[in-house]
């Protein structure tokens, strides 16, 4: 059976993973611009790799979260 306060805890997102967001949001803009103004890779190309990146990062977290998840 449940406590009444997991439900409430469901929907919270803890400042550590606000945190990791954040700085992912960051170094991927910044890898956009690095491609873009410093490489001069062309526009496309740079937004290509870093949603690659950003995707790559999904999948990570996402593999991650089910590992942890399965252990429990």
């Amino acid at each position: 059976m449940t406590s009444d306060d997991e439900p409430a805890r469901a929907g919270e997102v803890s400042a550590a993973t606000l945190l990791a967001y954040a700085t992912a949001a960051v170094l991927l803009v910044g890898w956009f611009l690095y491609g873009w103004l410093v490489q001069r890779q062309g526009f496309v190309a740079s937004v290509g790799e870093s949603a690659g990146a950003g995707f790559a990062l999904l999948l990570a977290v996402s593999v991650v979260g089910t590992v942890r998840r399965s252990r429990r």
